[in-house]
């Protein structure tokens, strides 16, 4: 199963969030073990870099959050298309329209996320983690 990781999710397991880090270390598990195929946006990896430096202060640890998603996920490319896509969807979160728009744009199966009331008009399904562990197990 093809998902994108919604930033929220990968800072929880990269800076070890409670209480959701156990969840999204259930979740990279499963992505290392082959059994969920894990996709980013690009503008995901700018903000896990600037929320780990402030987050931990440190320049080395936010390089090392960033080296290890470009290790395991795929990188949605963040274009004209879905930025305009987004822009004129008229949702009021940018953020998780671009999110929504490029997992159409790459045909990803679900995204997934903790805070499912960004993304009401997906025409993506949109999952917790639980619900899609429980699919693929």
């Amino acid at each position: 199963m093809k998902v994108l990781i919604d930033t929220n999710i990968t800072l929880d397991f990269l800076l070890e969030r409670e209480p959701f880090h156990q969840d999204a270390g259930k979740l990279f598990e499963a992505i290392d073990l082959g059994q969920i195929i894990g996709y980013v946006t690009a503008t995901t990896l700018t903000d896990i870099f600037y929320i780990a430096r402030k987050h931990t202060r440190s320049l080395e640890l936010a390089r090392q959050a960033v080296s290890s998603i470009l290790a395991t996920m795929i990188i949605c490319p963040v274009n004209r298309t879905v930025l305009e896509s987004a822009f004129a969807s008229g949702l009021t979160d940018f953020e998780d329209a671009i999110q929504i728009y490029s997992a159409i744009a790459q045909d990803l199966d679900a995204i997934i996320t903790r805070d499912t009331t960004g993304f009401l008009s997906s025409s993506i399904p949109v999952l917790s983690i639980r619900q899609l562990l429980e699919k693929v197990n």
